[in-house]
């Protein structure tokens, strides 16, 4: 059976935690919870959790903090931060620390599971029956453990700041490279342009608020990182082929 921690400084934040998903059902017999970094750390090195949720920030210390210090004690842990900030320096320091995913709050249960269940299905080696394409990225097909660690990390940093001005540039300097030779590498694996790939995973996101909320279609567009409605339009049809009220109906 698993081992989770999960670290928040809200109490009702842990709760909500431990009800969000049925963890039973994905291995997890032992749940942990902190509010403090502290203890935090001392329940980490007593149960050697296997999956850690930390919260970027924990009173006056920072999640992705404490999990550099977790790492460094050589602990197995597979982490994923979770925020209520969509910043770019909070993003960049969890991806230098390791972590398999940063989830915006208010957590969104889907995302929440589909990161768990890659987790179970790819680093603890478990299986998870109707669940065989969690391991696939949503916009190229492809399991994650097929692309390059590089790959990986500037997909990530689309996940967390599609909602954001993010470009090509932002994330070379990011990498201290060159943007056009970061282009070409991210094409040649991917087989697609870096904003082609953005523009397709804010789609896919809008569509799944467009089906599961009551939102505005002003207003979802604007969460998926479109300033112009009339561009997001645009886009939408392009990608789906038909309206986003169409597609609500």
């Amino acid at each position: 059976m698993y081992k989770l921690l999960i670290v928040d400084d809200e109490p009702q934040i842990l709760e909500g935690m431990k009800r969000m998903l049925d963890w039973e059902k994905y291995g997890f017999g032992c749940i942990e919870t902190s509010e403090t970094v502290e203890d935090a750390m001392s329940k980490a090195a007593a149960i050697y959790p296997d999956v850690a949720i930390f919260d970027v920030c924990i009173g006056p210390d920072r999640g992705y903090d404490a999990i550099t210090r977790l790492n460094m004690l050589g602990l197995p842990t597979k982490y994923i931060i979770m925020s209520g900030y969509s910043e770019f320096e909070y993003a960049r320091e969890a991806i230098r620390c390791g972590v398999k995913d940063y989830l915006l709050k208010p957590l969104n249960r889907s995302r929440l599971q589909e990161v768990v269940e890659k987790i179970v299905v790819e680093d603890l080696h478990g299986t998870l029956e109707g669940t065989s394409d969690v391991n696939l990225d949503p916009v190229l097909g492809v399991r994650y453990d097929s692309l390059s660690k590089l790959i990986n990390h500037i997909l990530l940093m689309v996940k967390t700041e599609y909602a954001q001005n993010i470009t090509l540039k932002m994330v070379a300097e990011q990498f201290r490279m060159n943007g056009t030779y970061l282009g070409q590498i991210f094409l040649k694996e991917t087989q697609m342009k870096f904003s082609e790939y953005v523009m397709a995973y804010r789609m896919l996101r809008a569509r799944e608020r467009i089906l599961s909320t009551d939102e505005k279609i002003a207003s979802i567009a604007t969460s998926v990182g479109y300033s112009n409605l009339s561009y997001f339009y645009t886009h939408f049809h392009s990608f789906f082929g038909r309206s986003p009220s169409d597609l609500r109906k």
